[in-house]
């Protein structure tokens, strides 16, 4: 059976995914410690022109305004009650968008990590993970999303349950890690260890990869990880636009559209199938990428000391790959 996404990537050596979800919504008027899902049905034209902007900026790949829709994170807004009817309407708005976009653009149904700590540290079983990742997959579905975008988990079990929701929607996915210290997850998962896990479940992801993190050469480090791997499945690498700063009483990323245009095709030299931004990369950011993107030439895979010097240093010495990597989980935090 095929899909949208995997047709589509049959057709392209890579992919345009968008930018920034939160940093472009907080520059549209949305409040610190507002749910940006509530905006689907209060401010669509905000979701709309949010859409709009990847997509007139080139993105063949767009992310749904759908982040924090599970019941977890909806219930902190008491709203708990509207992951379907939120979900729903993100999805639909994207497919209005991208329908009238003039080209193929994929809608994809942005999920993120509940929040809470699983078992046994926490009290999220998996079954109630699955549970809350299936009622947002099913609403993603019925509003016409033609992928699922599992992103920023930390904890391999939390990414299994999504994955086990996927297959019960009927819905292919893609899926991502946040790899945000010293090269590992917060739950202490490494790049080859997110490699080997996706080839053992038993729906696995269309595409899979890294998103957000610390910055554009952190991430990627991580991808060289992937590739090391032997895995062939198609990577995504979806990296922020430089390092947070906070100024003004605002937070500012220093990555400027010509950085990110050269992280995108040190991402396609790699290997990398879908390249895209994460916490603060705006449509200048894309313009910029996909114009280097169609323009520039393919060169040979970048190493560790070509990356630091066109993306900046590192923000650990080691990748993530020793015996020293954290184990510690975090709540998984807004995408940015």
């Amino acid at each position: 059976m095929t899909d949208p996404l995997s047709d589509l990537l049959k057709t392209r050596d890579w992919l345009l995914a968008d930018g920034a979800t939160g940093t472009n919504l907080f520059n549209m008027g949305l409040e610190a410690g507002e749910a940006p899902e509530l905006w689907n049905s209060d401010q669509p034209d905000r979701i709309r022109a949010l859409y709009r902007g990847a997509t007139e900026a080139g993105s063949d790949i767009f992310l749904t305004n759908s982040f924090g829709g599970n019941a977890s994170r909806l219930k902190l807004h008491n709203a708990e009650n509207r992951v379907g009817e939120l979900n729903r309407i993100a999805a639909e708005l994207g497919r209005e968008i991208a329908d009238a976009a003039g080209r193929k653009v994929i809608v994809a149904g942005s999920i993120g990590p509940t929040g809470d700590i699983m078992t046994p540290m926490g009290s999220l079983t998996h079954e109630s993970a699955v549970e809350m990742f299936h009622e947002q997959a099913e609403a993603l579905k019925a509003g016409g999303a033609d992928v699922l975008w599992v992103e920023t988990i930390s904890a391999a079990e939390e990414f299994m349950a999504a994955a086990e929701a996927a297959r019960l929607a009927d819905m292919p996915w893609c899926g991502t890690m946040s790899f945000d210290t010293a090269g590992r997850t917060m739950m202490g998962v490494t790049a080859a260890q997110l490699s080997a896990l996706v080839e053992r479940l038993p729906n696995p992801p269309v595409a899979y990869g890294a998103n957000c993190g610390v910055g554009a050469s952190d991430l990627l480090r991580t991808v060289i990880g992937f590739v090391a791997s032997g895995n062939e499945r198609p990577i995504i690498a979806k990296g922020n636009a430089g390092i947070p700063r906070f100024e003004a009483g605002h937070i500012h990323y220093d990555g400027t559209p010509e950085l990110m245009a050269d992280y995108a095709c040190l991402a396609r030299d790699m290997g990398v199938s879908i390249i895209g931004g994460c916490c603060g990369t705006m449509p200048d950011h894309l313009r910029a990428m996909r114009a280097a993107l169609e323009s520039r030439p393919r060169g040979d895979r970048p190493s560790l000391e070509q990356i630091a010097e066109r993306l900046g240093g590192f923000s650990s010495t080691g990748d993530g790959s020793g015996d020293d990597g954290p184990t510690r989980e975090r709540r998984g935090r807004r995408r940015g």
